[in-house]
């Protein structure tokens, strides 16, 4: 019995400096910009909820354009009030089937756990408010806009060249669900998507960034 609980401490203590580690060590290691630059063309935002972050970019047509096939499965780009266009990267089962807390079933998270399909979430929204605790606001050049743009669109899943919708699913009339590339676990989620897509922009990050959290730390360390 003492080396059960002796090994779980241990594996809570390793867990714990690896995610620590993860938010400290950054990647890449060195800065992409001079002290002295200001990259400042386009804004970004990094959106954190409790274990979840999003991306927003600012809609203009130029987007609406590169992006005509979520408006075509029914993200209304063109609504008078749209001002940011939103992408969430996911597990699968717990995307799907956890809309809200009260909808928490063992097994979406037990695939999240192990190993699940992924899904793409994309939605839009009016004016956000900055600055508030869930908001962080970057600003890129072109270049690095593109490169994030870019990311995100790959990250979509497509059959002959096209973006796959999953039909009659969504949060609300707005927001829509697509099959996305790659797997979801708990190691490798949601923020480390969203890590990833940042960093594709010239944002540095921790190297392992599991939680908004610690995302948010290494954000405020290295940008």
């Amino acid at each position: 019995m003492k080396r059960t609980v002796k090994r779980f401490f241990t594996a809570v203590v390793l867990l714990l400096l690896a995610v620590a580690c993860g938010a400290l060590i950054p990647r890449p290691f060195m800065p992409v910009h001079a002290s002295s630059e200001i990259a400042g063309s386009r804004r970004i935002l990094l959106l954190s909820g409790p274990i979840h972050t999003d991306i927003a970019i600012p809609l203009d047509d130029a987007l609406r354009a590169r992006f005509d096939f979520v408006e075509s499965a029914g993200v209304p780009l063109r609504h008078p009030d749209a001002e940011w266009l939103i992408f969430g990267w996911g597990g699968r089962a717990f995307y799907l089937e956890t809309p809200t807390w009260g909808d928490l079933k063992p097994l979406p998270v037990l695939r999240a756990l192990s190993l699940d399909r992924s899904v793409m979430h994309v939605d839009i929204a009016a004016r956000i408010v900055e600055p508030q605790a869930s908001v962080a606001g970057f600003e890129v050049d072109h270049a690095e806009f593109e490169r994030l743009v870019t990311f995100i669109s790959n990250s979509f899943r497509r059959e002959a060249g096209q973006a796959v919708p999953i039909r009659n699913f969504s949060y609300g009339p707005d927001d829509r669900f697509f099959e996305a590339r790659g797997y979801f676990n708990a190691l490798f989620g949601c923020n480390t998507w969203t890590a990833s897509a940042l960093r594709s922009a010239g944002i540095r990050t921790g190297i392992w960034n599991p939680f908004p959290a610690t995302l948010g730390v290494s954000l405020d360390l290295y940008n």
